[in-house]
């Protein structure tokens, strides 16, 4: 019975909306329990005016009852009547979305309309598109959120849906994916879910209400205690609530199984693999512009690139690139460039907190452009940003000649700073740094040409036969020379023994004790592997620090001006019933970013991105490199047409112990000469 057949579909409908509805009777009945004891208290104060009316409660005690009573009644009334007004006066969250009108989309509504008649529910009343990989219906019945509709369709929620789907799903597959969510529509029309759902969003909303800016001292405090209120009554219809909404969504699942069932299963495998490319597109790709000032204006576009190139390198997912011949669900738009373009503004300001509108210093990028616009003027920035630090912790003016500091900063300045200097080594400047880089530049000219002309005679890699006796007879005599130095020492040594054994039985066992602990704190506070590094990671994370609060503080009242602005425009709107634009952008309501995408990273992180910078700097300007963008991974640096993937191991052991050998090989054989000067920004 619980099959895709017709009766299984029906019986499993039902289930779902009949559960739906006694829990949605349930969140009434908290209602109106709350309601019940609100006015408990007026129906006591009622019952003994009527009593001192008739005779039967007579007395001073009953009229200093009636008394009592009456005013409790009163305050109740009143703070039961505040906070019934806030509920229903709080403005309800909405998903920041951009909102389509049917002019801007009249075959994706034809299509909504058409799966929704198959499916026998009432269409929504609009539909919008958010920068993510989900769909949801969402209400917005609201009158706040009324200015943002775009068409009729009252009661009706609105059809939410991510916009990576439009451009990666084919036609057919998103409408099997929507089937589902489109068919939510039917329980959502019920009075009961309705009424219970806009009680629930009353609340959440109430709670929200003691965050406002505008609140004076006292009203705050008053909305303080409707919030409380409000939590209370929220605590109390969790449960059902959440019940409400798996039977929404059980009975839609079911009703939607007659439509494109197996489509269905095909098409959620795209859903997975379009939230996995969006995933690493927004966060290696979009992030490193995004913190340039620079915003792509066709991320969904991006989607396929990534994607397609995943298919390319996953052979799991060979299959997937073979779907780009059929018609693409952006197809349904009309101008799927001016949509992608509104999206992806939003996806920056949701997960970086840009500008809600483009300037001088947040200005869209082309894919086209990306590499110089981007990439170069990263890497760029980054490397004077570490040259700064250098200058700021008079570094760079100490560690070599100041003829090389007057002709620009260079990438041996910054090796050589990071490099720990062992006790039994020359010392590290930039003119001994340089003639170790040409050194090993011609130890790997000559490897290189040794294996392209390859070995002539295996015996000419052999050592010569006198050259062996004349090490085996030194090393012969060092054994000798060895033998003796240790019968000396141990001679010596037991001589002393002797001599101090009666100074050191005098010791106290306490002075021991001490010792002993001194010596285990000395073994166990270790000074770190490269302490230059760690300073400057210090410095760089102090200067970003500083560099990201100013951004916020220019992004915080970039948003105030923008979200006033939008206020106004609503309200004239709202005057003259105009409807909104079809790139008309809802939310969002709190402060940007809503969902930040990386978490802080390290010092050590930090100064790893500053010299592999530094290095990419270097190549470009004396390698003949150039900066390349990665689909999956992001800025690249292209050696020879091909991407260096070999270049962060290097870095690392450079910044985290203090090694240059291997960058510097790896600098030697791609042909970057690290002495000369790089361009910076």
């Amino acid at each position: 019975m619980n099959g895709v057949s017709g009766t299984g579909s029906v019986v499993g409908e039902e289930w779902g909306a009949r559960a739906a509805r006694s829990r949605a009777l349930a969140v009434l009945r908290v209602r109106g329990r709350a309601l019940g004891l609100a006015v408990l208290p007026a129906a006591v104060a009622v019952v003994l005016h009527a009593g001192g009316l008739t005779g039967h409660f007579t007395g001073a005690a009953w009229d200093a009852a009636r008394w009592v009573v009456t005013v409790l009644a009163v305050v109740v009334l009143l703070a039961a009547a505040a906070v019934a007004l806030v509920v229903a006066r709080a403005r309800p969250a909405a998903t920041p979305t951009v909102a389509l009108a049917e002019t801007a989309a009249p075959d994706l509504y034809r299509l909504v309309r058409d799966l929704a008649d198959r499916l026998g529910v009432p269409p929504p009343a609009a539909i919008a598109l958010t920068p993510d990989c989900d769909s949801w219906l969402e209400d917005r019945t609201h009158r706040a959120h009324r200015l943002h509709r775009t068409t009729g369709g009252d009661g009706a929620p609105v059809l939410v849906i991510g916009s990576p789907f439009l451009w990666w799903m084919r036609v057919g597959e998103l409408r099997a994916v929507l089937a589902p969510v489109v068919a939510g529509t039917g329980p959502a029309a019920h009075p009961d879910i309705a009424a219970a759902r806009r009680f629930i969003r009353g609340l959440d909303a109430a709670v929200a209400v003691p965050g406002d800016s505008g609140l004076d001292p006292l009203r705050r405090l008053g909305a303080r205690g409707v919030g409380q209120v409000a939590r209370v009554l929220l605590r109390a219809c969790r449960e059902h609530a959440a019940e409400m909404e798996r039977g929404v969504a059980a009975a839609g699942s079911e009703r939607a199984q007659a439509v494109d069932y197996g489509v269905r299963i095909v098409a959620q495998e795209q859903v997975g693999l379009a939230y996995a490319g969006w995933d690493r597109l927004l966060t290696r790709v979009a992030l490193p512009a995004w913190r340039m000032g620079r915003w792509p204006s066709q991320l969904d576009a991006g989607v396929v690139s990534a994607l397609t190139e995943l298919s390319r390198r996953d052979r799991l997912a060979e299959g997937f690139s073979s779907r780009l011949g059929e018609r693409p669900a952006c197809d349904l738009l009309e101008e799927p460039g001016a949509v992608d373009e509104a999206t992806s503004l939003l996806a920056a300001r949701l997960f970086h907190g840009g500008p809600a509108e483009p300037s001088p210093d947040w200005a869209p990028v082309e894919w086209s452009q990306y590499p110089e616009e981007v990439v170069d003027r990263k890497w760029r920035t980054d490397a004077a940003r570490l040259h700064q630090v250098l200058d700021g912790l008079g570094m760079a003016s100490t560690s070599g000649d100041r003829a090389a500091d007057a002709a620009g900063p260079t990438l041996t300045e910054v090796m050589a700073h990071l490099t720990t200097t062992p006790t039994t080594s020359r010392a590290v400047g930039p003119k001994a740094t340089a003639e170790r880089d040409a050194d090993a530049a011609a130890d790997a000219a000559r490897e290189v040409e040794a294996r392209e002309d390859g070995p002539d005679d295996p015996d000419d890699h052999r050592p010569d036969s006198d050259d062996a006796d004349d090490h085996a007879s030194d090393a012969e005599h060092a054994e000798h020379a060895e033998h003796a130095e240790h019968a000396e020492h141990a001679e010596h040594a037991e001589h002393a023994e002797h001599a101090e054994h009666a100074e050191h039985a005098e010791h106290n066992d306490a002075d021991h004790v001490d010792e002993h602990d001194h010596e285990h704190i000395d073994e166990d506070d270790d000074e770190p592997a490269n302490p230059a590094a760690e300073a400057l990671a210090g410095a760089l994370s102090a200067l970003l620090a500083r560099e990201e609060a100013a951004r916020e503080a220019r992004v915080a009242a970039e948003t105030a001006r923008t979200a006033e602005k939008s206020r106004k425009s609503a309200r004239r709107a709202d005057k003259d019933r105009k409807a909104a634009p079809h790139a008309a952008v809802s939310g969002p309501d709190g402060p940007l970013p809503l969902f930040p995408l990386q978490p802080p990273r390290t010092g050590r992180d930090l100064l790893a991105d500053h010299v592999t910078a530094m290095v990419c700097c270097a190549a470009v300007d004396t390698a003949e490199a150039t900066p390349g963008l990665d689909w999956l991974d992001g800025p690249a640096l292209l050696v020879g047409g091909e991407r260096a993937k070999d270049l962060g191991p290097r870095v690392l052991a450079l910044v985290e112990d203090g090694d240059p050998e291997p960058l510097r090989a790896w600098l030697a054989l791609t042909g970057v000469r690290p002495e000369k000067p790089v361009r910076l920004v």
